[in-house]
């Protein structure tokens, strides 16, 4: 467990930062852009668990938010330093359980009976920014593995979250009896 004695470092004024075996990158490289990305979305998701969300998510989205740590850390490493520490990383049993949550979700509020618009409740709506910052995570990610290698379940993961986090947003909506805002194709 990393412990933190100092918050500043002076070593990224250059706009430079480490990757977690030490190397130096700059800041806007594809790799800090991708985990940076996935740190956006935990905070999104902090966001929608501070305003308050129903017991179900609340349960559900913390354990989540630690796997967003995984992912960062999995994204932080290179690949060959994977090795040399032991770093947790996302597994097929993360994808699984999101794939589980899906299936419970989805068992309650049923087939969609049309395109929804992002909204409805508060909490709802702040899980639909959670969800659209997860696609860009997803589409950092795929930028990144296009030039450098990365852990094998990152993709597949980020793709069932932001699943996941679209079938949240209707199940908090559901929960709530608040009805989903359908999109109007002849408005």
């Amino acid at each position: 467990m990393p412990r933190l004695t100092r918050i500043y470092t002076r070593k990224g004024d250059d706009g430079s930062t480490g990757l977690g075996g030490g190397q130096r990158v700059a800041k806007d490289s594809p790799r800090v852009a991708a985990y940076g990305t996935v740190d956006e979305l935990n905070s999104a998701i902090g966001v929608a668990l501070a305003h308050g969300l129903v017991p179900r998510l609340a349960q559900a989205l913390p354990p989540i938010q630690n796997e967003l740590f995984h992912l960062g850390s999995d994204l932080c490493f290179l690949e060959e330093d994977k090795g040399k520490w032991p770093i947790p990383q996302i597994e097929p049993r993360h994808v699984d359980a999101l794939e589980a949550l899906i299936d419970e979700l989805n068992e309650v509020v049923g087939p969609l009976a049309n395109f929804i618009l992002p909204g409805g409740s508060p909490g709802s709506a702040h899980l639909h920014v959670a969800r659209t910052i997860c696609r860009r995570a997803e589409r950092d990610v795929l930028t990144l593995s296009r030039l450098e290698p990365i852990g094998q379940q990152a993709m597949k993961y980020l793709n069932r979250l932001s699943d996941a986090l679209f079938v949240m947003s209707r199940y908090e909506n559901h929960q709530r009896g608040v009805a989903e805002p359908l999109w109007d194709e002849k408005a």
